[in-house]
């Protein structure tokens, strides 16, 4: 059974399909890849598995892949330049389809080639991680890396539709798996706490990776985050709150060097944090934060930051975040559980006291 979500944007609203082998049993991809010229950018391990079924959906195409390695350190600007420099030596023109085949490293990068080649071509998601059929592959963020801070290059750009083959979810490592589990629990956290305690009740049946209970945080999350989409396109509002954890995550990932945490683990670890700052401003008790840290530890989830991070080195990193304004730090937190939101006027001795709270000898 297939699942079909819009997100409504006007004349950039696009469909999301969610089902099991949507890239083996459907001609899905023809309707949307209308284009003579196709470029398909994917990591080595994903193209290994399903580049050639990709590539025999579109056998009609004049089709070009560019594989890239598979990590975080792949989100870079040399990549970024040696993907555009292979579409202008392949002569590729602006009405050519981009499809990002793989998890949120290569939907980043590829969208935000499709945003910046000749001003923009179309691009299809076909996100085949957990985390990017949540997340990243929905709402069109697209970005690379910079050494001083994560995403910080990049642009908004809306796919013309996400393809989410809840089959490929069967190759991915237990640790990659429940990565992505840290931001279905993001979207109860923020906004949906009956979705929350549902999660805490079928915790064995997602990690076991029941097709059901897949299908359904998969549709649950893309709705959430499509309707917060809808609200505020371009992050001006109300669309930052699905940050939660966000500032301390990028934080922790820069810190370790990207790659070394899955940004899912610094995700719930980022969560754990706002949640502890929240709890010191008075909105949660012991209790909530013990609910949400048991959750994560089912999930084989980290709950604090590595040790080897100061006080000092959050507050620098943090500093960058892009979320910032008028050099305050911006944060998403929590008023219960199920209810986020979004600030910048704290007492900064909390958020002190937040750090100082991880802050290992």
């Amino acid at each position: 059974m297939m699942e079909k979500i819009d997100v409504s944007l006007g004349t950039k609203t696009y469909p999301i399909h969610i089902g099991h082998n949507l890239l083996k049993d459907t001609d899905i991809l023809s309707t949307y890849a209308l284009s003579k010229q196709v470029v398909i950018i994917s990591d080595s391990t994903v193209a290994d598995l399903y580049l050639g079924t990709l590539k025999r959906k579109l056998s009609s195409k004049e089709s070009y892949e560019f594989i890239i390695p598979p990590g975080e350190e792949s989100k870079s600007l040399a990549y970024f330049e040696q993907i555009i420099s292979f579409m202008l030596q392949k002569k590729i023109n602006r009405s050519a389809t981009v499809i990002a085949l793989g998890g949120g490293v290569v939907g980043d990068i590829a969208g935000f080639v499709a945003a910046s080649y000749q001003r923009g071509v179309k691009y299809i998601q076909v996100p085949t991680t957990l985390l990017s059929q949540v997340d990243s592959s929905v709402g069109g963020k697209t970005a690379v890396n910079h050494s001083l801070g994560k995403n910080m290059i990049g642009a908004f750009y809306q796919p013309v539709a996400v393809i989410a083959d809840t089959a490929t979810l069967a190759t991915l490592s237990t640790r990659d798996f429940n990565a992505g589990v840290a931001e279905v629990i993001k979207y109860g956290l923020i906004k949906e706490y009956g979705f929350l305690k549902w999660i805490n009740e079928n915790v064995s049946s997602i990690l076991s990776r029941d097709k059901k209970s897949l299908n359904y945080i998969i549709k649950v999350s893309c709705l959430t985050k499509a309707k917060i989409v809808e609200l505020d396109e371009l992050e001006n509002g109300v669309r930052a709150i699905l940050n939660l954890g966000h500032t301390f995550g990028h934080a922790i990932e820069a810190f370790e060097g990207y790659g070394r945490w899955l940004h899912g683990e610094a995700i719930a670890a980022g969560m754990v944090m706002a949640a502890q700052m929240s709890l010191h401003l008075g909105y949660l008790d012991n209790s909530k934060l013990e609910t949400l840290v048991k959750l994560l530890k089912k999930c084989s989830l980290p709950t604090e930051p590595p040790r080897a991070m100061k006080p000092k080195d959050f507050l620098d990193l943090m500093s960058r975040d892009k979320k910032n304004l008028n050099n305050n730090i911006r944060l998403v937190l929590l008023k219960s559980l199920g209810e986020a939101f979004i600030t910048d006027e704290y007492p900064k001795k909390v958020l002190m006291a937040t750090l100082k709270n991880y802050d290992n000898p």
